[in-house]
Parts: structure tokens; C-alpha cells; sequence
């Protein structure tokens, strides 16, 4: 194109706070605006919700304008509304000639061409993970606009395989765009990880887990590798399982309890965004054993913070980490168990799996996701035509 395209995102899901609000596709709005505003072919028009509060660097891009609506839209019903009735009255009063869903959704009566951000279809493959309103809002509303958009960004091939294999997409409406990583993921200073070490007595050596405390997550089964493990592992190595709890989550408690772990368990609930890094960097290995993922971030940032990873070889997870990462599958406790103890033993190992995760993460930034967005919306502009 020769001109820049007046893009609408709506970003009400963008909250740019370091509480649970501003995890998941939070992130990926709040973390692709920056760089998508800078983008020479997109005019971008960002209508977010009353509670948000961009940063100064984000409100005052040059090419970004950030509209604020005075509606509650961070609560479910009150987004929803915005989107199916206000959306096109506000698009229309900002010239918007494209509109961006980023996650799941977009106006049903909407006319002008459209984009929408499908990141996963848990509420297809794990229903249970879901309260009956939800998954069925999910499920209505990812067909409608799977049909509606010009152009469906996947945020990974294994999403788009899913869109394929379960909604019937043809996979050449599909666009694969992988998330990217936020800068602040970096391996932490020697002084400062052994500080926040202290700060909240962490042990030496602990295997960590970072994400919501939930069934798919498949901790069970990392907790039983635990406990065949850890007689052979190092002495005094704990399991840190961090993060909110989430559907089911009490079953992951009557495993520690079963197991007789409680002692060698740390739970210390949901971690902030600002705090994460250092969660990565004094860790001695991540381990994410999660039965599905559309993208899986959490790896990816261990590895930017050069922690050892061993994660789950299915869903969109080989994908992320290549050879950077120790695969397992993940029903196989025993081999979880070994592959967290040869981190654990072997220097060597732990050395080379450190470097080939901070090259591997490296390759995954928001400034090449953006890019890849803006020809999104050219090619479904274009369609238009």
C-alpha cells in the first residue's frame, strides 16, 4: 500500500498493570500497540477501556491515538456491549477503514473489513476449564467472526491446524503472526537475583513453574515427578509452583497432600509482571508441562532470563522452544522426573540449554509480531477490493 490504513484495535482487554488483569491477551494488546503505532503503513486508532492507564510512552506515540471510552469496559458484559453496539458509531467517528479484534471477537453487524486474533480453542478442546457462560459466549462468538474476518491472525501453526481441523477454516484465510517477548525478560544481575532470593526465602536450588494453577496446566503430573525425583536431585531442592489459582485447582493441593510435599512445595500465588523476571533468573530450571497451549509464553520468557526449560512436547509448545528446550511428554512422569535431574546435575547442560533458550527467545520480538500484523491488515484490506 501506498498510504497509511486507519486501524481500529479494540484494546479494552489492555489494562497496562502488574495485577492478574494485565496477564494473557492482555499482554498481547498492550505489548503489540507500541510498535504497531510505529508501523509506516498503519494509522492506528486504539479505544481502550475507562479503567486503563497507558504509560506516558504509549499515549503520546505519534502515530498512535488512544481513545477512551467512560464505560467500565473491563467487566465482561459492559465490553461486550461496547463491541456489538457502540463499536461502528466509534469506528465511524474516527474514519477507522479496518477494524481489529485481537481476541476471540468482532461486531456482528460490523461492514468494514476485519481482523480477528484467535490465540487458542481450549474451550473447544478442554471445556471444563470453563464456566457454561463463558465457553458458550467463546464458542458462538470465535464461528462468527472466524466467518466474518478478512483475515484470522493464529498466534501460532498449531492454532491454525486447530481453526482447520475444528472450525473448518481454510488455512489459506489464516495468518500465523507468533507473539513476541517484552524486553524486560532478561537474565537478572547476580546481586539483585540473590537479593529477591532473600527477600522471599527462596531455597539455593528450586524447580519453578510460573502460570494459573489450572487442570490443562498438567501439574499433577509435575508434582509426582517431583516426588520421584527429588531423592536423587540435589539436596534441599524445592518445587516452587507460582502462580493464581485457576478452574480446578484443588486437585494440584490433594497431590501435595497425598504425597506427603507440603514442606518441599512452595506456593507463593499469583507473581506480578515486574517480578517475573527474577522468578525465571533464580530459578535453577522451569519446568511447564502443559497438556495445551496456543502459544506458550511462559517458556519462552524462562529462556530469555537463560533458566533451563523442560516443558510438555505437544500442542504449539515444540514449536516455540525448538531444540532450545528438553521435550517430555506429558504423561511420562518418569521422564520428567530425569529430565529436571540431568539440569539439575550437569553444569555442562544446564550451560548449553541457558544459551540456546536466550538465542531461541531472541528470535521472538513484538517489533516483528507488529510488522507481520500491519501486512495482515493490508492483504485483508485489499481483499475488500
Amino acid at each position: 500500500m501506498t498510504r497509511r490504513l486507519r486501524v481500529g484495535l479494540s484494546a479494552h482487554l489492555a489494562s497496562w498493570g502488574t495485577t492478574y488483569r494485565s496477564a494473557g491477551v492482555s499482554r498481547y494488546v498492550q505489548n503489540l500497540i507500541p510498535p504497531l503505532s510505529r508501523e509506516p503503513s498503519v494509522d492506528l486508532i486504539a479505544f481502550v477501556g475507562g479503567d486503563a492507564t497507558p504509560p506516558d510512552d504509549t499515549a503520546d506515540l505519534d502515530t498512535a491515538t488512544i481513545i477512551r471510552t467512560t464505560l467500565p469496559t473491563h467487566r465482561p458484559f459492559v465490553r461486550i456491549a461496547w463491541e456489538q453496539a457502540l463499536s461502528g458509531a466509534a469506528c465511524a467517528a474516527y474514519g477507522v477503514e479496518l477494524y481489529h479484534g485481537p481476541a476471540y471477537a468482532l461486531p456482528i453487524a460490523g461492514r468494514r473489513p476485519m481482523v480477528v486474533t484467535v490465540h487458542d480453542l481450549s474451550f473447544e478442546r478442554h471445556p471444563a476449564m470453563f464456566n457454561r457462560g463463558n465457553r458458550l459466549y467463546l464458542r458462538l462468538m470465535t464461528r462468527l467472526a472466524a466467518r466474518k474476518a478478512r483475515r484470522i491472525i493464529a498466534v501460532s501453526e498449531f492454532t491454525r491446524d486447530e481453526l482447520r481441523a475444528t472450525l473448518g477454516v481454510p488455512p489459506d484465510r489464516v495468518d500465523v503472526v507468533h507473539n513476541g517477548i517484552d524486553t524486560r525478560f532478561r537474565p537478572g544481575a547476580r546481586d539483585e537475583v540473590e537479593a529477591f532470593r532473600t527477600a522471599k526465602s527462596l531455597p539455593d536450588r528450586f524447580v519453578l513453574y510460573l502460570g494459573t494453577l489450572e487442570p490443562r496446566k498438567n501439574l499433577v503430573t509435575l508434582v509426582r515427578a517431583f516426588a520421584r525425583g527429588r531423592s536423587e536431585w540435589p539436596e534441599g531442592t524445592a518445587l516452587v509452583l507460582a502462580g493464581g489459582p485457576g478452574w480446578q485447582y484443588q486437585a494440584i493441593l490433594a497431590e501435595i497432600d497425598r504425597l506427603g510435599l507440603r514442606d518441599r512445595v512452595i506456593m507463593p500465588g499469583y507473581v506480578n509482571l515486574d517480578e517475573q523476571p527474577l522468578w525465571y533468573s533464580a530459578a535453577a530450571a522451569f519446568a511447564y508441562p502443559s497438556r495445551y497451549e496456543g502459544f506458550g509464553l511462559p517458556p519462552l520468557e524462562a529462556m530469555a532470563c537463560g533458566t533451563p526449560v523442560v516443558c510438555a512436547n505437544e500442542s504449539s509448545l515444540p514449536e516455540v522452544v525448538g531444540d532450545a528446550a528438553i521435550q517430555v511428554a506429558p504423561t511420562d512422569e518418569v521422564g520428567m522426573a530425569r529430565a529436571i535431574g540431568s539440569i539439575l546435575r550437569d553444569d555442562d547442560l544446564r550451560r548449553r540449554l541457558s544459551e540456546a533458550g536466550r538465542d531461541r527467545a531472541a528470535r521472538f520480538s513484538w517489533t516483528a509480531a507488529a510488522a507481520a500484523t500491519a501486512r495482515v491488515y493490508e492483504r485483508a484490506f485489499e481483499a475488500k477490493r
